[in-house]
């Protein structure tokens, strides 16, 4: 029996694009589907991905300006939208990607009605919360990149300050993908030891992280322009992990129900992430100042819904 496991990105700008090459590398996807309301967006993209087809594993590639091409999809990704642009918050393009969305993601999940749908479009928790809402897709099957990308560049820091591969790194940042956002100071260790352990690294440094952490994407924006090529592989690994069902621990936006004492917001938590999506959500222990930073990001995040 022939298997196939079919992956859509909708929205083939910068971030698109790089996912799309990441996954095309990759091997994974027997189906690619490129969609874009500029149809020839799309199609060039197809048209130079597929030209890589003789050094790649062989992946059916397609190029459309419509949602239903998402038909069959296992993960769909939607990147569409306003990109963030220098001296802007990701909260300052809500109105107009909430516009994009109330018009694409019904159409989603009318083509694709059993996919996984994983936001990529900032202001990525209020767009999930939406999408959710929209979709009307189970919770596990709805999530957003969340704060993945900013955990990863989190464990880079401070495995850099302590020469230490990011991979030995065990940290997170949670709640919102944004200003908000805050790291688990009280959990940061690497083989079991707290990070502030380890001689030449102090709280001051493991601050100093957080702060570059926080302020990476303002600067690579500045220098380059945008930012696609770290949450382009972010994007592969969610992929990777949903076709493997690794059951890895990730954090991701999901609309809370309960959990850590929030409702009716979608923000980032540790998840488990395998083939049915999220399967569920771990409660870590969080200190006091944590716990105000989470519902801190919450309250922002809801204030800003319509």
């Amino acid at each position: 029996m022939h298997c196939t496991f079919k992956v859509s990105i909708v929205g083939c700008g910068n971030v698109g694009a790089a996912a799309a090459y990441a996954m095309l590398l990759d091997g994974t996807p027997t189906d690619l589907a490129l969609i874009d309301l500029r149809r020839e967006t799309a199609r060039g993209l197809m048209t130079d991905l597929e030209h890589i087809l003789s050094f790649a594993p062989y992946t059916k590639l397609e190029a459309s300006d419509r949602m239903d091409a998402c038909a069959g999809s296992n993960v769909v990704f939607v990147t569409a939208g306003q990109r963030q642009k220098e001296g802007q918050t990701r909260l300052q393009l809500i109105e107009a990607n909430r516009k994009i969305f109330q018009d694409i993601i019904p159409k989603i999940a009318v083509a694709a009605p059993h996919a996984i749908l994983v936001i990529v479009t900032n202001p990525v928790d209020i767009l999930t919360y939406e999408a959710a809402r929209l979709s009307k897709f189970p919770q596990g099957r709805v999530f957003g990149t969340g704060t993945m990308l900013d955990t990863a560049r989190f464990q880079f820091y401070i495995g850099q300050k302590l020469r230490v591969s990011p991979k030995s790194v065990e940290a997170y940042i949670l709640g919102e993908h944004g200003d908000t956002s805050f790291p688990v100071y009280s959990a940061a260790e690497i083989a079991g030891k707290h990070v502030t352990k380890f001689k030449g690294f102090s709280q001051k440094d493991l601050e100093k992280c957080y702060r570059s952490t926080r302020d990476a994407a303002y600067h690579i924006i500045h220098d380059l322009g945008y930012t696609c090529y770290s949450i382009g592989v972010v994007m592969r690994e969610i992929m990777r992990h949903v076709f493997g069902d690794s059951k890895i621990v990730v954090p991701l936006s999901t609309v809370l129900r309960g959990e850590y004492g929030l409702r009716d917001v979608a923000l980032s938590v540790p998840c488990v992430l395998g083939a049915r999506g999220i399967e569920r959500i771990i409660e870590i222990p969080l200190s006091a100042g944590e716990k105000r930073s989470l519902r801190r990001s919450a309250a922002l995040l809801r204030s800003l819904r319509k």
